[in-house]
């Protein structure tokens, strides 16, 4: 069997250096992976993204992205299991993983990648925090889908109460939750 190749997506826009409710909540669970899993964590607010450019209709292909795009592509096809480290902003997803996600698009035409036939072979997490788990529906069934979109295995949502610094520590059951949410959800 493969060896378990996590990348981390941390979306949150808070400030370098603090860490909220979601990303607490994923190294909580990131904790409990196997010693021979590898871990990669990437702040996504802290990289360079160009806007994206839609030309599927127009072009129909795009160039081999650069700097920090193409190292965001690399380390995604690196990967065996994604995970989106997301807090819910305004019932959806921060905006830096929205950029990434546009990405996707460009990603699966440009000659020689393969993307979505690549994307296929991993797996698709989100760790989320916000003040209600219903209003983070939504964005949840938003990833979800984004997964589905290139056959990659769900492997399900982790939930925690966000709100002030500090909040998601007091929600027992999330912590319960993140013990075992990442141990056996491989490929």
């Amino acid at each position: 069997m493969e060896p378990r190749r996590l990348l981390f997506l941390v979306a949150s826009t808070r400030e370098p250096g603090h860490v909220g409710n979601t990303e607490w909540l994923a190294r909580r669970a990131a904790e409990r992976l196997p010693a021979d899993a590898a871990q990669t964590w990437t702040h996504l607010a802290g990289l360079t993204l160009p806007p994206f450019v839609d030309q599927r209709h127009t072009v129909g292909t795009y160039d081999a992205p650069v700097g920090d795009a193409a190292a965001l592509l690399a380390a995604t096809l690196a990967c065996t299991e994604l995970v989106f480290v997301s807090p819910v902003y305004w019932y959806s997803i921060p905006s830096p993983l929205k950029v990434y996600l546009d990405h996707w698009s460009a990603w699966m035409r440009v000659p020689g990648v393969d993307f979505k036939a690549k994307m296929a072979t991993k797996s698709l997490a989100l760790i989320t925090t916000s003040g209600d788990r219903e209003k983070a529906q939504p964005m949840i069934d938003s990833v979800r889908l984004c997964g589905e979109f290139l056959g990659m295995r769900w492997t399900g949502a982790l939930w925690g109460r966000g709100g002030a610094p500090g909040a998601v520590e007091q929600d027992a059951e999330a912590t319960a939750g993140a013990e075992s949410f990442l141990w056996e959800r491989g490929p």
